[in-house]
This record gives structure tokens, C-alpha cells and sequence, in this order.
């Protein structure tokens, strides 16, 4: 199926009240309509015919992309998403299981819209898990109903009301209602009126410095090179017991080994012994003659 392209839909930019007027200009779909058009694109990829699916469904994305408008961001990007959500709804929709194409659409206008909103704000970390999102886009419609919109920390009450409802833990609802709360602010903006300093300038940075982290990768390296010099010195039976005893994540047993060479498993560990202490040995004698 051919992808439904984005300009088939007006971009809502400029003007919104300009934008709302000219969607008012697609006429409705009968059902008996609709339905034809439907068929004629999942059937023959009639392009023109997802165009009037689409643009006649324009006033339905727009107003739910209005019940967004508490999120801080721009009416006419939530449109824009809201759109996407809607050609994508009737690149899927099949008109045979015999209901409308808006009460398909809606799903995929509101998720396309909250997934918009969901990355568009620094804070969308906690939107990761269902129960989170759920509580993101039904906190301020809560508070609303409780008359608390305008609260900074919620009551005790209203904070147990609404973790009931939500069915999420009652911290959540705590933090979810701080962060959405407070403004973020740029690291970029001044400490003082007069402009002098930036509150980037603050952040103190615990990892290594670069050279201290060069030294530390240089280090590594040479005690790299040491090991494999030394395994070189062993034998191919100490180095494979060595191998297998010391330098795996999960050890082989005595036992396994003495059952692959045939000896006794207190002749493995005096060999594994003994290569150990060959291997200490040349590493040692090698950091020294690094260090002349």
C-alpha cells in the first residue's frame, strides 16, 4: 500500500484561526460515501480517494488536538501530529468490519498527539510505562474536576483520590504533579540580572578528567599486552587450565578438567597453581623493564 503523504493535509501553521476556517470548506462524508472511498483506496491505492477521507476529517483532529492546550506547546504542532495520526488511521482503516472511519481515527489522532507531547517535554522519562502515561495526560483533567488546577503540592486527599483512580501509587501522583508544575529552565540563563555567569557554569562534572581517562586506557592496555606476553610463556596445557580456571566468568570445575586430561583434580589445581605464579612473574618482569 502506498504511503499516504503529509501534504495531503493543510498544514496548520500561521494563522490558526485562518486554519479552522478552511477545514470548515471539506464537506462530511455521507456513510455510503465514505465507505466507497474507503474501498477504492485499500483496494486500488486511489490516493485521491485518501485525500477526501482524510481532509473531510480535518474538524475531528483539530478538536481533539484542542483538548491538548494544557501542555504548553503550540495548538497548531498538535494539529500537525493529530494529522499524522489521521492519515496513518486511514492507511489501516477497513471499511468491511462496518463501522465509521472517525471512531477508528480518534484512537490514532489522540495517541499520535500524546506521543508528540510526551517527547516534546524534558520531563517525558516518567512517561515510559502505561500506568505513567495514564497519569501524565489525566492528572490536570483530575485536579480540574477537583477544583485544585490551580495547587501547587495536592492536598493529602486529593492526592489519595486520584491514585485511586488512576490506579498508581500515591508517590507518583506527588512527583508527576511537582514536575508538571514547574517550568524547566535553561542552563544557559543568567545567575545574576547583569548577565555575568550562566547556571551551566555550576554543574560540577564527577566523571575523570580527559587526561586522567587517557592514562587510565594507556594503563589498561600495557597490562593487557603483559597478560598476553605472559600466557605466551606457559605451556598449552597451563595456559588452557589457567584460561579456563581464571580469566572466564563462570570457572570450569576441577573435576571437568581432570576428566579432560586424565589426571587428578589436585593435579589440575597445582598446575593452574604453578601458572599463576609464572604468569605473576613475567607481568612483573615486564612492568619493570617498562618502568627503566
Amino acid at each position: 500500500m502506498t504511503a499516504i503523504s503529509p501534504s495531503l493535509a493543510i498544514a496548520p501553521e500561521g494563522n490558526l484561526t485562518r486554519y479552522l476556517q478552511e477545514i470548515r470548506k471539506f464537506p462530511m462524508l455521507a456513510p455510503d460515501e465514505e465507505f466507497q472511498l474507503a474501498k477504492r483506496y485499500r483496494e486500488h491505492d486511489d490516493t485521491e480517494a485518501a485525500n477526501r477521507l482524510v481532509t473531510s476529517h480535518l474538524r475531528l483532529v483539530a478538536k481533539i488536538a484542542m483538548g491538548y492546550r494544557g501542555y504548553g506547546l503550540p495548538i497548531g504542532e498538535l494539529i500537525s501530529e493529530g494529522n499524522v495520526g489521521m492519515m496513518q488511521a486511514v492507511k489501516r482503516f477497513d471499511p468491511d468490519r462496518g463501522f465509521r472511519l472517525a471512531t477508528y481515527a480518534m484512537w490514532w489522532v489522540r495517541a499520535a498527539i500524546q506521543e508528540y507531547i510526551l517527547h516534546s517535554w524534558s520531563l517525558v522519562k516518567i512517561g515510559t510505562t502505561a500506568a505513567q502515561k495514564k497519569l501524565f495526560f489525566n492528572l490536570r483533567k483530575l485536579k480540574g474536576q477537583m477544583q485544585a488546577i490551580d495547587e501547587g503540592d495536592l492536598s493529602p486527599e486529593n492526592v489519595r483520590r486520584i491514585a485511586e483512580e488512576l490506579d498508581v501509587p500515591e508517590a507518583d501522583v506527588i512527583s508527576m504533579n511537582r514536575r508538571l508544575s514547574s517550568p524547566d529552565h535553561s542552563l544557559n540563563a543568567p545567575l545574576r540580572a547583569e548577565g555575568e555567569g550562566e547556571w551551566q557554569d555550576w554543574l560540577v562534572d564527577e566523571h575523570d578528567s580527559q587526561e586522567s581517562q587517557l592514562a587510565e586506557r594507556e594503563e589498561l592496555g600495557q597490562r593487557r599486552r603483559l597478560l598476553s606476553a605472559a600466557l605466551e610463556s606457559l605451556n598449552e596445557r597451563e595456559r588452557n587450565i589457567l584460561t579456563q580456571r581464571r580469566l572466564k566468568e563462570e570457572p570450569v570445575t576441577l573435576e571437568d578438567l581432570s576428566q579432560h586430561y586424565g589426571i587428578s583434580r589436585e593435579r589440575v589445581r597445582q598446575i593452574e597453581v604453578r601458572a599463576f605464579e609464572k604468569i605473576q612473574k613475567s607481568m612483573q618482569g615486564g612492568a619493570s623493564t617498562r618502568m627503566m
